[in-house]
């Protein structure tokens, strides 16, 4: 009876021995067995409108696989008309969010703890257009007059300017096209550099026939486009945060080194939204991005990626004195810096 329990426990031990062998010899055959890639992390990022080139470095970033590389499976959610950024972080539908940083103060004064992780944007990009026949050639030419203005947050920065010049507008509500002011029904437009001016210049309007006031030389340079999420998520796993913001910028990189190749990408998800797709114009707005994007020392700015302090505090001064917050975070409380936390 003790001799068959022996006999029995050595074959147990002898087959154990040989499944670790085998196990051994597998792993050896297959190193990558023994440091095996952890799972990407699941994060979706919402981007202010549906796809353009104005978001090209989120979708050459998506197409090349950077955000995969860094541990990232991102999907991308269509932006545009009814499809807020700030309602798809509150609902969870989104992790983070393409949003302007005045957008995110008017927020975070409602009580909606909302976070910059990347300042992608650094100056503004917004004017205000005339034609030269109207006799408005001058700022405070504008006073009386039939302004128009996109309605929420985006117009935020031209009230924030006539609010400190003391001008009095008529405000009219501008739709998502130009025609209201190429048809006369507005003296003055609203318009992004990278967008709208192109647009009407593309109508058969000579440049040499506009007045073009931006912002930015008046006082007001808001930083634009910035990536947002709540202050729960980022602080929830900065190593996301972090991997994101890194991820874009190598995106916008990459799309400025090889426009082309962004072009066909960007009209790729144009067309898979049902966008109406212009290359000429998308080139256009590729370009425009890159001069506002990447600007470096010439204008005295931060790496690419960073809120610099001072423009952010001019933002939220003038919005607070303008009556359009009650107030505004401390920078250190709004910022995230992903390097300071690794």
């Amino acid at each position: 009876m003790h001799e068959r329990q022996r006999s029995t426990g050595s074959l147990l031990f002898q087959a154990f021995s040989l499944m670790v062998v085998v196990a051994l010899l597998s792993l050896a055959a297959y190193p990558s067995l023994l440091h095996a890639e952890p799972p990407l992390k699941k994060a979706s990022l919402i981007p202010l409108w549906s796809p353009q080139a104005q978001f090209a470095g989120y979708y050459v970033a998506l197409e090349k696989g950077l955000y995969r590389r860094y541990g990232v499976e991102l999907t991308i959610l269509n932006g545009g008309s009814g499809n807020s950024p700030v309602e798809a972080l509150q609902s969870g539908r989104a992790d983070y969010a393409v949003m302007w940083l005045t957008t995110a103060l008017r927020h975070r004064d409602a009580g909606i703890r909302l976070v910059n992780i990347s300042q992608v944007i650094q100056r503004s990009s917004m004017m205000l257009i005339s034609r030269k026949s109207s006799w408005i050639d001058s700022l405070q030419g504008m006073n009386g007059k039939k302004v128009g203005l996109w309605d929420g947050d985006l117009s935020i920065p031209p009230l924030t300017l006539f609010s400190r010049r003391g001008i009095t507008i008529r405000q009219v509500p501008l739709t998502n096209t130009v025609n209201l002011f190429l048809r006369g029904g507005i003296d003055v437009t609203s318009a992004m550099w990278y967008n709208e001016y192109h647009v009407i210049l593309n109508s058969g309007v000579d440049a040499d026939e506009l007045n073009a006031v931006f912002l930015s030389e008046q006082g007001v340079n808001f930083p634009e486009d910035g990536i947002y999420g709540l202050e729960k998520t980022v602080k929830g796993d900065p190593a996301l945060a972090a991997a994101i913001a890194d991820a874009s910028r190598e995106g916008w990189q990459y799309a400025f080194d090889h426009p082309e190749e962004a072009l066909d990408i960007v009209m790729k998800y144009m067309l898979r939204a049902h966008v109406p797709a212009n290359r000429m114009h998308q080139k256009w707005m590729l370009n425009r991005m890159r001069d506002i994007i990447m600007p470096g020392a010439a204008f005295g700015k931060l790496p690419s990626g960073t809120l610099d302090r001072k423009d952010y505090h001019d933002a939220g001064n003038a919005m607070q004195r303008a009556g359009l917050i009650g107030g505004y975070p401390d920078y250190a409380d709004f910022t995230w810096r992903h390097d300071a936390v690794q």
